[in-house]
């Protein structure tokens, strides 16, 4: 699906992006507030949820090459994230709902979540 589907879906405000929303499509999706599991875990090039709004999400998402990112629970990105993430053309939503729900929402319409490998601790 594409991201405008996603907005769509989570009633999301678009906070920048809008024109890459039809072209850009989202097969997988990862939820997380830490950063260092995005990196450890994601699957590179799927969509990112998180409450977190540092400017670290939005390099967080350029590393993985994430094609966007869902800023959950009302939580609004700083001046300095929404700058990068334009410099960086990852469009950004802003969906009041939690991140349970908006989990949920995307995988009951196919969005698939990204594979876990087992880990021996």
């Amino acid at each position: 699906m594409n991201l405008r589907n996603v907005r769509n879906i989570l009633d999301a405000e678009i906070l920048w992006g809008e024109e890459l929303l039809d072209e850009v499509e989202v097969e997988y999706a990862f939820a997380s507030d830490l950063m260092s599991d995005v990196l450890a875990f994601a699957t590179p090039g799927s969509l990112l949820l998180t409450g977190l709004t540092n400017v670290q999400i939005v390099r967080t998402a350029s590393m993985m090459d994430m094609p966007g990112v869902v800023f959950v629970r009302g939580k609004c990105p700083g001046t300095e994230a929404l700058s990068l993430a334009k410099n960086m053309k990852i469009p950004l939503l802003l969906s009041c709902k939690s991140m349970f729900e908006s989990c949920g929402l995307l995988y009951v319409a196919g969005v698939l979540p990204c594979k876990i490998l087992q880990r021996r601790s």
